[in-house]
């Protein structure tokens, strides 16, 4: 007899979503998540389309507001939305732009020939996931508005008449916490961070941000009439660069223009910022590819032409160039191929063959006509070569002691019995004593420990031969187990999670920021998958009674719970005296603060530090490498002015939660 199921599938179980549905029962296949980044990403598809009409050249501002009520309008003054009637769906134009996915100006129909909105799904999706949307547009004098609530329209087109608005777009929109549940609130920094950039890369716009909000009345306009030359001179803040020249092109080659600028620093690390039609791309893609090829091919040319590389000596390599590079690279082309919706990754096979001749042609040319900079900037080069040479000897040698000895690992690493890298974890940890501590008091199946003694050395002004002559950075290298340079393998990687443990002060805290340093600079890729935390210990220990114990981590949330604790025993009707010590109101009988981890014996620092059910751990996170980079300058760098400014005027403000930079 044939087993009976209820399990029935049928026609009926077949979902058929229309309109903007799809896009309410599945948000994050279009704006990535529902948290923090996809809500201001609402911000930056409404914007991005204004920033579209000012590449078009038909607008010369953008405006971003942050409402008093919790919504944002977004205003540009370019041609406006067009309002009359739609051939194929019978309802305005706007209409049909604002509930319709894949309807825009965007698909060859002539209304631009350059966008960084490929998809067109961006204005609906917003419509889609507010709960109110406003749309208002000017043509010739009169004012056009319509509204909608979850992508649905709730009123008609309507004229609204004449209007001081000369023309233009302006959309206001309401995220929908159902939708958006962890939003309370627009990030203002986010919004003026956005502006900024746009205002780089679209040269001579004006982008405007102000916020209405009460307490947090603000505004900002960014104007930059040197476009991305003044982006490179920005990035370049607080290094010394190697000369003050800029190098800029821009060429148009068939229906492509190529912009790029360049200018070398002292430091040690490169940093390209690569962008198609205005969009970030933070893998690169075909113009980095382009322009790596293009530039390392120039230099060599003119370093052999100029003696400046002699006959016996290797060719610089790629990495050797870069060092010490700032550029910015931007393409407009009008049907880009972005590898995901996210667009990290430009794919067009044609960009490397326009950017690689562009550079090839106007950075030789730079090199002629500047040669004072040109030996710096080969000289530089030179000195990174050898640097490499140095290093990978170094490398070499302690891979050979390595082996001489029977281990790669380092003596201090204890390592975790699993060798399964998913639950596997690697505590970095200050200081011997603490390092005892944790090795007694860990799960040695999944737990390694490496302990550090010291501060370790500042990599931020440090080449990779520098590097490998310290004890410490060599055990991180070699127990991480991906390499570093031109060896680094993220494969290797022998943890899921690296988790940096330190006091909680001052020193802890110096010690951590060396280390983030390190990994930031020289090992990104793993802070960038996720692996790097940074473990939070107790600062006091709470003693209420006989039995009952209590940790807590900062002085905000000691004198919390002691308030807490004082209004539970006057509730419970036991006498308070207002003249007694607040912590015996509270009927705390013990109080321990820790200077450091090595005040805690094993058992302590597993069950408040090291045991999964308990532990505070917090991610660290690059959520702007820009703006990370500019903030490991100022700390880590060798200017001692900017440093100072920061921590006076931040060092109240930065919390543990500030990490994700």
């Amino acid at each position: 007899m044939a087993k009976q199921t209820t399990d029935s599938y049928g026609a009926d179980q077949i979902q058929v979503l229309e309109g903007l549905e799809p896009v309410r029962k599945r948000p994050g296949m279009y704006i990535g998540s529902t948290g923090y980044d996809g809500v201001h990403h609402l911000i930056k598809e409404i914007a991005d389309n204004c920033i579209d009409e000012a590449i078009a050249g038909y607008a010369t501002t953008v405006k971003v507001e942050l409402l008093e009520d919790g919504g944002c309008r977004v205003t540009d003054d370019g041609r406006g939305i067009p309002v009359d009637i739609h051939p194929k769906t019978g309802r305005s134009t706007l209409e049909t732009v604002l509930t319709v996915l894949h309807a825009g100006g965007k698909f060859g129909g002539g209304g631009y020939k350059v966008s960084s909105g490929l998809h067109g799904v961006g204005s609906s999706v917003v419509n889609a996931l507010s709960t109110k949307f406003i749309a208002e547009v000017s043509h010739d004098g009169k004012l056009y508005s319509i509204e909608f609530v979850e992508g649905k329209p709730i009123t008609e087109l309507q004229n609204k008449g004449k209007t001081d608005m000369p023309r233009g777009t302006r959309i206001t929109f309401y995220p929908d916490p159902k939708i958006f549940k962890e939003f309370t609130k627009f990030d203002y920094q986010w919004v003026q961070d956005y502006l900024r950039h746009q205002a780089y890369l679209t040269k001579g716009v004006r982008a405007k941000v102000y916020d209405y909000r009460p307490g947090q009345e603000t505004r900002y306009e960014f104007y930059f009439d040197g476009g991305i030359k003044s982006y490179v001179k920005h990035l370049n803040v607080g290094k010394e660069v190697v000369d003050d020249g800029i190098f800029y092109v821009e060429k148009q080659i068939e229906d492509s223009v190529i912009e790029i600028a360049i200018q070398y620093n002292d430091g040690f690390t490169e940093n390209v910022m690569a962008f198609a039609n205005n969009v970030f791309n933070p893998d690169g893609g075909m113009h980095v590819v382009g322009f790596r090829a293009a530039m390392t091919r120039v230099i060599n040319d003119y370093a052999r032409k100029s003696g400046l590389l002699k006959d016996k000596e290797d060719n610089l390599t790629g990495d050797d160039i870069r060092e010490g590079q700032t550029a910015v690279i931007l393409v407009k082309l009008p049907d880009p191929q972005f590898e995901g919706q996210t667009k990290n990754k430009l794919g067009n096979p044609e960009v490397r063959r326009y950017v690689e001749s562009v550079m090839n042609e106007y950075f030789s040319y730079y090199l002629e006509e500047n040669p004072n900079a040109a030996k710096k900037i080969v000289g530089k080069a030179i000195l990174a070569a050898r640097a490499r040479k140095a290093a990978r000897a170094a490398r070499d040698n302690i891979i050979r002691k390595g082996a001489m000895d029977g281990f790669n690992l380092p003596s201090k690493l204890a390592d975790c019995s699993s060798k399964s890298m998913e639950e596997c974890e690697l505590y970095i940890v200050e200081g011997d004593s603490a390092g005892g501590s944790a090795k007694s008091g860990r799960d040695s199946r999944t737990q390694a420990i490496l302990p550090l003694r010291g501060k370790v050395l500042n990599t931020e002004r440090a080449r990779l031969d520098k590097m490998f002559a310290n004890k410490e950075i060599v055990s991180l290298i070699k127990g991480m187990g991906v390499g570093i340079g031109d060896a680094f393998d993220i494969n290797g990687l022998r943890y899921n999670r690296i988790i940096i443990m330190t006091d909680a002060d001052v020193d802890g805290s110096h010690i951590a920021t060396l280390l983030m340093t390190f990994f930031f600079r020289f090992m990104r890729e793993i802070v960038e998958a996720g692996h790097v935390y940074l473990a939070k210990p107790p600062l006091f220990m709470m003693r209420r009674g006989a039995n009952e114990k209590h940790y807590v981590y900062d002085e905000v949330e000691k004198d919390k719970l002691v308030a807490e604790w004082i209004e539970e025993r006057k509730s419970r009707g036991i006498k308070i005296d207002p003249e007694e010590d607040t912590l015996k109101q509270a009927g705390i009988t013990f109080l321990q603060r820790y200077k450091g981890l090595g005040e805690m014996d094993a058992a302590q620092l597993w069950e408040t530090t090291m045991d999964p059910k308990n532990r505070v751990l917090v991610q660290v996170k690059v959520a702007d490498v820009e703006r990370a980079d500019a903030i490991f300058t100022k700390l880590m760098g060798d200017e001692v002015d900017p440093r100072k400014s920061f921590i006076q005027t931040r060092a109240r403000e930065v919390k543990l939660e500030d990490l994700d930079v």
